[in-house]
């Protein structure tokens, strides 16, 4: 089928998205409603953003360095997770606790120095209950001492653009050197989406920790939007008297996935409600349209040399608009699909789909094969000879 695909899309937007500025690893939306300068009024910093194509709806302050207390432990767990799936390390590894790890102040797990506990306990403590003590052993049990992790940890950030963002620990306690701005811990934040297992842990409210020696800490979620606010499935808290209450929550109703971002508010409690509000707002004013959905057929192309005349090619991504509510949006896509020769794995790349947005070039996304298609062999050519005689 190589002919464009029209979706007509009843959705939202005030501005082609396409080609908005970037700023911090986030695009910039056009300025805030009148309603939105009610929001984050005690925050120093906020930022509030779609998830999938990063347009900012708010901002307040994104670019200014400030201290993000235990928010620092997005990155912490961002790399561990990294450094877990790319060296294929299990979750049921065992992990010894050192003296320097057990004796982490600040919010804990209470681990016994030198004793054995799970990879996966210790990732679990620190997503719950933001517990330093795990994240010094996760830290040395990877590269072997803190130093080395926070070297990987400021690798990282240099790796994602993070210019606003400087790390001297993995716990986030207070340490001269270390800051970041709202703008940078929502791209980090969104690394950390990309690991299913954090949702896993995100959502748990409360839970026991077992120690080897049979002792036992009960242990609650610091991030309480996850019970109280509706389609919060995952986030990071932070408090120290240099930062403040901080927090970075993410949220889902219906397609729309925003995250949001509060630093240095007056208390827990403000900051809570200063980000359901901002979560509200974005909800209320603006929604996720789709154009193409992974693993969605382009259409079925015919394949020279293969045993098969013909194969299926469906959408490598997903790709979707983030618009304004109350106006409307036309998507098209344009596949550019041709010449494919067999041998064909699932999941090669036989070209690209163009996703129009008002007539304007917004997204391209691989076209891929939808199944394996091998080629012909001597036996098959001579088939088709005397099928065709």
């Amino acid at each position: 089928m190589n002919k464009k695909i029209l979706l007509g899309i009843a959705a939202v937007l005030t501005a082609v998205v396409a080609f908005m500025p970037i700023i911090g690893g986030v695009a910039r939306a056009a300025k805030a409603e009148t309603s939105s300068q009610s929001l984050a009024t005690t925050s120093k910093a906020a930022i509030l953003l779609d998830s999938a194509t990063g347009t900012v709806v708010f901002e307040k302050n994104i670019t200014e360095r400030l201290q993000i207390a235990s928010m620092v432990k997005i990155m912490t767990l961002t790399l561990a997770f990294d450094e877990i799936e790319k060296r294929g390390i299990s979750f049921d590894s065992i992990v010894t606790a050192s003296e320097n790890a057990a004796s982490m102040g600040g919010s804990q797990a209470f681990l016994d120095a030198n004793a054995d506990y799970k990879l996966d306990e210790l990732l679990k403590s620190i997503v719950v209950a933001s517990a330093n003590d795990s994240c010094v052993a996760v830290a040395e049990y990877l590269y072997g001492s803190v130093e080395e992790f926070v070297s990987a940890m400021n690798g990282k950030a240099a790796e994602l653009g993070l210019g606003n963002t400087n790390f001297v620990n993995c716990t986030g306690l207070p340490q001269s050197g270390q800051y970041s701005c709202a703008a940078d811990v929502a791209v980090m934040f969104k690394q950390l989406m990309c690991h299913e297992r954090f949702y896993d842990y995100a959502k748990v409210w409360m839970y026991d920790f077992a120690h080897p020696s049979g002792r036992v800490t009960g242990l609650t979620n610091t991030n309480k939007l996850i019970r109280f606010y509706e389609g919060c499935d995952g986030g990071k808290t932070g408090y120290t008297d240099e930062a403040r209450s901080c927090i970075t929550v993410t949220a889902k109703r219906g397609d729309t996935r925003l995250i949001c971002v509060a630093i240095g508010a007056e208390s827990s409690k403000t900051r809570n409600k200063e980000v359901s509000e901002m979560l509200n707002y974005g909800f209320a004013n603006y929604k996720t349209v789709y154009a193409v959905h992974k693993g969605d057929v382009i259409g079925e192309y015919e394949i020279a040399n293969g045993k098969s005349d013909k194969i299926v090619v469906v959408a490598g991504a997903d790709s979707s608009a983030f618009v304004k509510c109350g106006d409307s949006a036309e998507l098209v896509l344009e596949p550019d699909i041709s010449n494919i020769c067999a041998p064909v794995k699932e999941g090669d790349k036989e070209g690209t789909v163009s996703v129009m947005l008002n007539g304007n070039k917004y997204a391209e996304i691989d076209a891929v094969a939808a199944a394996d298609c091998a080629k012909k062999g001597y036996k098959d050519i001579l088939e088709d000879f005397i099928e065709n005689w």
